[in-house]
């Protein structure tokens, strides 16, 4: 396997994400809280650019004991969401959030000194 250059570590700023082309494939590496994830800029759907889209928090429903709807909140789970037609996906994981069987390529993140790599 290849290792793909991605950036320099401090050109990325928290949330910051780069498209990489490696070879034939086409990879989304995000950068959140410290961590660097990679995956398929391939959208499991319609084969949209699932990484290019929003980075959202996940939207909890507030449900009371009694089964009432108290509105909604944010957690601290992230989210990308394909922009063609709205695909979520968990960074950590890249699960899809409305099907959990899909699940984007993981590609591995690499950092040596201050250049970050993908492998591919």
């Amino acid at each position: 396997m290849a290792e793909w250059f991605v950036a320099k570590a401090a050109e990325m700023s928290d949330g910051d994400r780069r498209i990489v082309t490696a070879g034939p494939h086409e990879i989304g590496v995000f950068f959140k809280d410290g961590a660097f994830y990679a995956y398929s800029n391939y959208c499991l759907h319609a084969g949209g650019p699932a990484c290019e889209g929003l980075l959202i928090n996940r939207v909890v429903d507030l449900i009371a004991a009694d089964r009432t709807y108290h509105g909604q909140s944010f957690s601290d789970e992230m989210h990308f969401v394909c922009p063609w037609h709205g695909y979520e996906y968990e960074l950590k994981t890249g699960e899809c959030v409305g099907d959990r069987k899909l699940k984007l390529r993981r590609y591995e993140v690499v950092q040596r000194g201050e250049d970050v790599f993908v492998v591919a």
